[in-house]
């Protein structure tokens, strides 16, 4: 084969993101304390940006001269809202393209990195010849609220567990106790009032000990059970806590049926509990959650979604000083470089904030229309769903809802959700019918063993028998991964206990 120059010519493509693209694409998955801190910096560096003040369901007089970044979208569930081509390309890219290097759509800003104030060599800790800036060693400190969600999501994976935990420890105060009736958890989540109490029982097994408690003498309890010396003298003692209060040991006494000095030592053991156990993480800074979208009832019968105008950042483009600036005498081509660079990123600000807005409008219209059982009935109607099933539904790519979904939250009638707590996996329906929720599932599961007797111990190949029968394809292997995660024992360790139990 001869060897030369030749001229060869091949197509190819390939995605080209501009730093405005990027800078589209992640404004999508900040929260809304992200996106105000940003844009106050974008304000504080372009002369062409200014905060519309105007109310947001007022009109601005101001806007025949300028743009606005972004309007009060709202939509009735049950009707298509289209997004325009043009922001589907802007906004639905592979996140890939968009950092290499981070670590996926769902990548949180990282924490300070513990550092010592001592130097490695002993050193008091002195700045001299530091040049790391000042800041880059402090600790961040875990809040009580991120302390139990971590082990809830530890102790359980069921769907449902983890929703009314979350709900749950939403409602903790930072002393530690909790301060929601059970009653009214059930009726909000449109859950079962033992499921709640369930629930309840398992946060209450948490660090630190007596974190949920409803009241002081159930705080001292769970701490004295940890401890196993919640006996009879122990529990007649707490239940008349408040003798002690009013330093009636005589009372105490007579309570507990004891002699002094025992007395003496209860009233030690006591003093050496904490009675406001949060109190060890409460040092981390609390932070209001605000909704990104409402959702309420609307007068048909559906549901409106709509963003919160409040936590939307609002621009305007200052068209009339760029035209007096471009129109200077004497201005040099580097300064009409940088004032043509300036206006392009304030349109393109504006605009992007706009795009955010419309999506994210979209993308949680398409939950609660998928959702709307749940929004109706409660906790125990949640459909199967995946970021798949939203983004072939709204025509865009599964890593923008993703990213959407992120640090976003929507207000219900049923209370305070993360967009993430919708997406849910789902069982096939041996019938050929619709698929049936995991949580559903499992919840089934609990509902045959907890009604088994002495005789009728189902075991595993037993329940996918059932199930199979009730329309529901499951394998033997994801029948005992949904036990295990009910904490749930096998059928033969179930027999033995009751036979014990009967005993």
């Amino acid at each position: 084969m001869a060897l030369g120059p030749r001229l060869e010519f091949r197509q190819s493509q390939q995605l080209v993101m501009t730093p405005q693209l990027q800078q589209a694409i992640k404004l999508l998955q900040l929260s809304n304390l992200e996106l105000t801190e940003y844009v106050e910096e974008q304000l504080e560096q372009n002369p062409f940006l200014e905060r519309d003040e105007s109310p947001a369901d007022g009109p601005a007089e101001r806007r025949g001269e300028r743009e606005q970044s972004a309007e009060k979208p709202t939509e009735t569930a049950g009707v298509d809202q289209t997004n325009s081509k043009e922001a589907r390309e802007s906004l639905d890219v592979e996140y890939d393209d968009v950092d290499p290097g981070a670590s996926g759509s769902d990548a949180a800003y990282s924490d300070y990195q513990p550092n010592d104030w001592a130097s490695s060599s002993g050193g008091g800790g002195s700045f001299e010849g530091d040049d790391r800036e000042f800041g880059s060693n402090l600790k961040k400190e875990i809040s009580l609220a991120e302390h139990l969600t971590e082990q809830l999501h530890v102790a359980t994976r069921d769907p449902m567990e983890l929703l009314i935990g979350a709900y749950l420890i939403d409602n903790i105060d930072e002393a530690g106790y909790l301060r929601e009736d059970f009653d009214i958890a059930a009726d909000r989540l449109g859950a079962e009032l033992k499921d709640v109490e369930k629930t309840h029982r398992m946060i209450t097994s948490f660090d630190p000990s007596g974190v949920g408690a409803r009241d002081l003498k159930e705080c001292l309890k769970l701490q004295l059970i940890d401890a196993n010396r919640y006996d009879p003298s122990m529990q007649a003692f707490v239940e008349n806590i408040e003798l002690l209060a009013r330093n009636d040991l005589k009372g105490l006494i007579n309570a507990t049926q004891a002699d002094e000095e025992d007395v003496r030592d209860m009233i030690a053991e006591i003093r050496a509990l904490t009675p406001k156990p949060g109190y060890a993480y409460g040092g981390g800074v609390v932070q209001t959650v605000a909704p990104d979208v409402f959702v309420t009832k609307s007068q048909d019968g559906g549901w409106k979604v709509e963003l919160n105008s409040e936590t939307l950042p609002r621009v305007l483009v200052n068209q009339r000083y760029y035209t007096d600036v471009k129109t200077v005498n004497g201005t040099g081509e580097e300064d009409k470089t940088y004032i043509a660079e300036q206006f392009a990123s304030a349109n393109w600000l504006a605009k992007s904030l706009h795009q955010r807005a419309q999506t994210i409008l979209k993308v949680s219209s398409e939950i609660v229309r998928q959702q709307d059982a749940f929004l109706a009935y409660g906790v125990k109607h949640l459909r199967p769903l995946n970021l798949k099933i939203v983004a072939d539904a709204i025509e865009m790519h599964e890593s923008t809802i993703s990213r959407v979904t992120s640090n976003k939250y929507i207000a219900t009638p049923r209370g305070l959700f993360e967009l993430k707590y919708f997406f849910t996996a789902s069982i096939a329906s041996s019938s050929g019918g619709e698929a049936h929720s995991a949580e559903a599932v499992r919840h089934r599961i609990r509902e045959m063993i907890e009604a088994e007797t002495k005789d009728t111990v189902l075991s595993d190949d037993k329940i996918v028998e059932i199930l199979s029968a009730e329309g529901i394809e499951i394998a033997r292997r994801t029948v005992a991964k949904y036990r295990e995660t009910l904490h749930i024992p096998s059928s033969v360790q179930r027999r033995r206990a009751m036979l014990q139990t009967a005993i």
